[in-house]
């Protein structure tokens, strides 16, 4: 064998796997438009083949005019092209009518054809026809005709790599093996035309089998006849929900009109535009840190944010888009719940007007608590500056006096530094009281954020819950099992309220019997810090722990509302995004956990 035979055999060994393609296409049920398309491709294909096969026949062992056969071989060459842009049609409007435009596209393939079918007239499709197309001579309507097959395979090709950009996963990797497969024929024909590259014309064949191979794996790997992605995509449109779609460097391939409209942008304006771009005027909390984790490992992320240009609230759910463990992008889903944040802000505003009675109600109660801790500081601030004027007038007249020696004077100088350091003590308690007293009883309109330390925090609960306890014969025992110096961030008067009221409940459970005891544990457990308040009184029922914190009930019938536990979990949920847990036994006592996360 010469190798001027080598691509004769290369072209009769690449027609096998064409017709098993074409059988394979032919019998996989249900038979869909897009199949129909390709099965008459692959018809054509085959048509090139027998004609360039019997060509080598004829001209081998009859010296027979090799022209005569490109009348039969055009045939199929003419309606590739045609065939090629109805699949790409077909596969990105999932289903065509064929019209008169489509109709249109056979005009120029059958003037091919008739002017082939007359060329020895004319030579306006070939002056000189060869096996080798460096020998070939084209006459002027072969440009035409060049012209309209490569502009129609580009045309195709452009269709299906744009809708590939639509899509992602499993669309976006047929796409690339359809553009690669439509652009090998394509390549090699104008390699061989242009004499860029020597060639015969059996090389058009057998670039047709290489695209045909992808095609296969485009069929056999990723099912690509069952495909429907404008059916799909018109699905997503209808969706109130608005989604993105990124690719695995985070640039935004794919979006739904939901999310044009909600978020006021033209299509030009995010296609292709890197994620973190657009977020400069969203300002999307978590976005990055959200897709470094997606891109790790796949879970679905969420988060809430507020969108300030459009005043509206988002839950934000990012997830992987992962196909046989390999990494392919990101959904990033926006559910509208602005209308439930400001049914929430509603409810909230409600609440604190009721949390704000409720903690005027108990400051009506801890007034005469207050008035007893004043009274005995400022009691003994009154005797020592008696004791102080006492000793002045003692140091004034002792001036002069030769009996008075110095060890006198400083004797008297240490007693007046003993009564001013009490002083001292007395007045800086006053100003804790003060001091707590008015974080309860001032007005907010705002929540008022800021560090403080579980020091500050136990200071201003015994502060205000001693004079309760004390007329309770009630013993608070304080257990910190954290460093007095953790510091939490929030609304320290909202916390201490809480508090109280759950001691203040506790000395309740005790129905007035003294010499009990209640114990305030303080401790971290994971990423929590857990204050638990327990009493040893008279417990709850199963009724009463059913209804807790769902609606305001109390055990303590006309003297009480049900109001401050309700209110005390709305508060720390509100405020500290936290909870209030508890456990309770009928005779043996309730603990109740403010569970407050750390960070």
């Amino acid at each position: 064998m010469s190798l001027d035979d080598l691509p004769f055999m290369l072209l009769v060994f690449s027609s096998i796997p064409t017709l098993l393609l074409l059988r394979y296409v032919l019998k996989k049920k249900p038979v869909t438009q897009i199949q129909k398309f390709l099965a008459l491709m692959l018809i054509c294909v085959i048509i090139i083949y027998i004609g360039l096969i019997t060509q080598r026949l004829f001209v081998v062992s009859f010296n027979a005019n090799p022209i005569y056969f490109e009348d039969f071989i055009y045939i199929g060459t003419c309606l590739i092209p045609v065939m090629f842009f109805l699949i790409a049609s077909s596969f990105v409007n999932t289903k065509i009518k064929f019209t008169k435009k489509y109709a249109l596209l056979f005009v120029i393939p059958i003037l091919s054809l008739i002017i082939l079918f007359t060329n020895n007239y004319h030579h306006l499709f070939y002056e000189n026809y060869s096996f080798n197309f460096d020998e070939m001579v084209y006459g002027p309507y072969m440009y035409v005709h060049l012209l309209y097959t490569y502009g129609l395979f580009f045309i195709s090709a452009l269709m299906m790599f744009n809708h590939a950009a639509k899509t992602s996963g499993f669309f976006s990797m047929q796409s690339i093996f359809i553009v690669i497969g439509a652009s090998i024929p394509a390549i090699v024909n104008i390699l061989g035309i242009f004499n860029i590259v020597k060639m015969t014309v059996y090389m058009t064949p057998i670039s047709f089998s290489l695209a045909i191979f992808f095609f296969t794996l485009a069929i056999f790997k990723f099912d690509f006849l069952s495909v429907a992605p404008i059916a799909l995509e018109k699905i997503v449109d209808r969706m109130s929900d608005s989604y993105i779609v990124l690719n695995d460097r985070n640039i935004i391939i794919d979006f739904n009109k939901s999310f044009l409209s909600t978020f006021k942008v033209k299509e030009n304006q995010i296609r292709n535009v890197n994620v973190f771009d657009w977020d400069k005027s969203v300002h999307l909390p978590k976005l990055k840190k959200s897709l470094q984790t997606v891109s790790v490992s796949p879970k679905t992320v969420t988060f809430e944010a507020h969108v300030d240009s459009i005043n509206r609230y988002f839950n934000v759910e990012l997830s992987s888009i992962v196909n046989k463990g390999i990494f392919l992008g990101t959904m990033i889903l926006f559910k509208d719940i602005t209308q439930h944040m400001r049914d929430l802000e509603t409810i909230k505003s409600n609440q604190d007007m009721l949390i704000e009675k409720e903690r005027f109600a108990s400051l009506g109660q801890m007034i005469g608590g207050i008035a007893h801790n004043l009274k005995t500081p400022i009691m003994s601030i009154s005797g020592a500056a008696e004791a102080l004027t006492d000793l002045v007038k003692e140091y004034d007249s002792s001036i002069g006096d030769p009996e008075v020696t110095n060890e006198d004077h400083h004797d008297i100088a240490k007693d007046m530094s003993s009564w001013i350091a009490k002083i001292k003590t007395h007045t800086s308690y006053m100003s804790d009281v003060i001091s707590a007293v008015k974080g309860q009883a001032v007005e907010r309109t705002d929540n008022v954020s800021s560090n403080f330390t579980i020091e500050e925090l136990i200071k201003r609960i015994t502060i205000l819950m001693k004079h309760e306890l004390k007329n309770a014969l009630i013993d608070l025992n304080i257990d910190i099992k954290v460093n007095s110096g953790f510091t939490l961030r929030g609304d320290v008067n909202s916390l201490v309220q809480v508090v109280n009221n759950l001691i203040s409940n506790a000395i309740q459970s005790y129905n007035g019997t003294p010499n009990n005891k209640i114990d305030l544990t303080v401790e971290k457990k994971d990423d929590s810090l857990i204050l638990s308040v327990r009493d040893y009184g008279c417990g709850m029922s199963k009724e009463v722990q059913d209804k807790l914190f769902k609606e305001m009930i109390t055990t303590k019938g006309k003297n009480g509302t049900g109001l401050g536990l309700f209110m005390s979990y709305s508060n720390v949920k509100a405020h500290f995004n936290g909870s209030i847990t508890f456990k309770s036994e009928l005779n043996k006592g309730t603990t109740f956990s403010v569970i407050l996360p750390c960070n």
